[in-house]
């Protein structure tokens, strides 16, 4: 029994569609059918823009069955001109010229297409900047996306042609075809022109020697003394950004190193300079300039080249403090220095034997979470917040990494059957990346919070021209500037210098826009958080209470000293897992079925019911370190005490260098004794 048309894949249906419009096409040409002809053409260029527009897979697909854009659009004029010339065997050499133009015309795409290719290569230079000031390169605006993108300029400018070739067979009036025809050709030069000025000296970025100069130059100028070094896939960006705003409080002049041209958008709104150095052999110019120390966030396959350069101190810090594995990866060792949050850390190290030494292990804190309000006491209203924020499933299979497969459901249905709760559901960016049913199991999760959503019928405010206001004031003052079809080279040109103060504009509108979000929102309803705002800790100052896995989501919850609770669902006994995972060491522990909720809510609400507030205080300090210093004190004090170690060991090696090599090196011309002939 056939598959209902439902559950038939879009993609197929348009595919098959077209295949469909060629054939009937062919056939009207070939026995000429004017009517047909023209509905089976009309048919295929929608198609067509059907494909670009929603079904870009499709498009690849055909590609790589070597049927793309040029292949299909010439196969539909070649129809058009054999049903032409079966409707007017009579006048084939009027018919010549056509053929001749369109040929033409397929010839300047061609011409376009290498010519862009140039155009590319001219722009692509061996430096992306972003918060600098890079005009000196001659940057310019991009060429337009028609020009870059040869199949929807083949549409676009041969579509004057077809419409034309389809108006004669309709009409028999050649002068139709031969307009289209001409206007195509015309559109082509035209195209062709805009680029090869482009070309031309004065037009064009610098060349790669230039543009290496005017890095040397500005490095020089700016003088950077720390620096976040980062590289990886284009979801991994968030382990660099939480660390933007302790970077940007630095002492000196920080910088952000990246490797990849991609990530330099993907970086968050900072004022910090950002420099891209795709090539070792760019790079390695850092060894010539003040940087003095690189942070590095994550350990990635380029993390091994930036650490030949023997004039730069390197540290990890991490990009979460957890109790998994991943948190003492044996590559930590390669590093100066590891830079941990708190005393937890240290003796994990220890415990894990991967080559740390203890004498490089510096407590700093967690800078981030200096922001995390304290615990104020049980909620002073009718709702308990509850955020549920589990962690993604992870790279080792492991079933103890996210409780969503497990356990989500269940815990999600036991918040939402207690009618004083309102649930903040924060899923991991990453969840379903790996396992599909944690990818199901997070949609069931989200249809239980819009269902209750739906049975509480919460009335919406009124009112959101504040936080409306306030959204596009972010918005103006975060979103990255450029149009959508520029390229790096011009996203370098308005990505410039930022204006003074605004990054203190940004904080501001970022506390105001959030106290506006969570203000605007109807009293006691569910919420989904996935967007990028409001962030991890504006939800961490709105909960009551914390349910997660084992990850850093909890280590860091406990600055505010708040309850939370830990799903365990690695199948480990529960006095066994709290050893095994001291961040659980304070925490409610709850089994997948879920059974302990109503406890945990009473003793959220009644605090003389909470046995683990003196725990929670006792394991902050061992996981986060004291609260005085704050962190981003501590923070600047080990980047000042490295930058130090890497001044005096960059002194040290240019005096060993000055008494190993020559103070003068003598003249082999002058000093050379001239060969003696032998006497007989």
């Amino acid at each position: 029994m056939p598959a209902p048309l439902s559950r038939i894949p879009a993609g197929a249906l348009v595919s098959a569609l077209l295949a469909a419009a060629f054939c009937v096409q062919a056939g009207a040409a070939l026995r000429p059918h004017v009517p047909l002809l023209l509905t089976a053409t009309v048919v295929s260029l929608a198609v067509e823009g059907v494909l670009f527009r929603w079904q870009r897979v499709v498009l690849t697909a055909f590609a790589k069955a070597h049927a793309d854009i040029t292949v299909r659009h010439v196969l539909r004029d070649l129809l058009l001109v054999v049903a032409l010339l079966r409707l007017g065997e009579q006048q084939e050499p009027l018919y010549t010229p056509l053929v001749g133009g369109l040929l033409a015309f397929y010839a300047l795409h061609c011409a376009i297409q290498a010519v862009s290719v140039l155009v590319r290569r001219t722009r692509t230079l061996p430096v992306v900047t972003r918060n600098i000031d890079a005009s000196a390169l001659r940057l310019s605006a991009a060429p337009p996306v028609l020009l870059r993108r040869p199949g929807p300029r083949l549409v676009l400018f041969g579509l004057p042609a077809t419409a034309g070739l389809l108006t004669t067979a309709g009409t028999g009036d050649p002068r139709c075809a031969a307009l289209g025809v001409a206007l195509s050709l015309g559109l082509a030069v035209l195209g062709l022109a805009d680029l090869l000025a482009r070309l031309l000296p004065g037009r064009r970025p610098v060349g790669e020697r230039e543009a290496l100069e005017w890095l040397d130059a500005w490095l020089a100028e700016y003088r950077p003394t720390a620096g976040l070094y980062f590289s990886g896939g284009v979801s991994s960006a968030y382990q660099a950004n939480m660390w933007l705003e302790p970077l940007a409080k630095l002492e000196g002049r920080p910088l952000i190193v990246l490797r990849e041209r991609f990530m330099v958008q993907k970086i968050a709104p900072t004022d910090v300079p950002i420099l891209c150095l795709p090539k070792v052999s760019t790079l390695m110019r850092l060894e010539e300039s003040s940087l003095q120390v690189l942070i590095h966030p994550s350990n990635s396959g380029k993390t091994s080249q930036v650490l030949r350069i023997p004039t730069l101190k390197h540290t990890f810090v991490n990009h979460g403090e957890s109790d998994k594995l991943s948190s003492c990866n044996p590559y930590a060792k390669a590093y100066d220095e590891v830079w941990v949050a708190g005393p937890a850390a240290r003796e994990r190290y220890a415990y894990a034997e991967v080559g740390v030494e203890d004498k490089d292990v510096v407590e700093i804190g967690r800078p981030q979470l200096d922001g995390v309000r304290p615990y104020q006491g049980p909620p002073p209203g009718p709702w308990t917040t509850v955020l549920y924020a589990p962690t993604w499933e992870g790279w080792d299979g492991n079933p103890g990494n996210t409780s969503v497969i497990e356990a989500g459901e269940n815990v999600v249905r036991a918040l939402l059957a207690d009618p004083g709760v309102r649930v903040l559901y924060k899923p991991h960016p990453l969840t379903g990346s790996v396992d599909p049913r944690a990818g199901a199991a997070d949609q069931r999760i989200r249809e239980l919070i819009r269902a209750a959503n739906r049975e509480r019928a919460v009335p919406r405010p009124r009112d959101t021209a504040e936080l409306a206001a306030l959204t596009r004031e972010l918005d103006r003052l975060t979103t990255l500037a450029g149009r959508p079809g520029a390229d790096q080279v011009e996203r370098m040109l308005v990505q410039s210098a930022p204006e003074p103060g605004r990054a203190e504009a940004v904080a501001r509108a970022t506390a105001a826009w959030e106290e506006a979000y969570w203000a605007s929102l109807p009293e006691g309803e569910h919420q989904v958080v996935v967007d990028a705002r409001p962030t991890l800790y504006s939800c961490f100052n709105q909960a009551d209470l914390l349910i997660s896995d084992v990850s850093s989501v909890i280590s860091d919850f406990l600055a505010s000293g708040k309850p939370y609770a830990v799903a365990n669902t690695s199948g480990l006994a529960e006095d066994v897992y709290r050893k095994t995972f001291p961040t659980v060491r304070a925490a409610t522990v709850l089994t997948p079925d879920a059974a302990g909720v109503p406890e945990l809510l009473d003793a959220v609400r009644h605090p003389e019911k909470d046995e683990l507030g003196v725990a929670r205080a006792e394991l902050k300090r061992h996981l986060l370190g004291p609260d005085e210093p704050t962190s981003q004190e501590r923070f600047n004090r080990a980047v000042r005490e490295l930058c130090s170690a890497a001044l005096a060991h960059r002194a040290r090696m240019e005096e060993r260098l000055a008494e190993e090599v020559p103070t003068e090196i003598p003249d082999q011309r002058r000093s050379a004794t001239p060969p003696q002939r032998a006497h007989p």
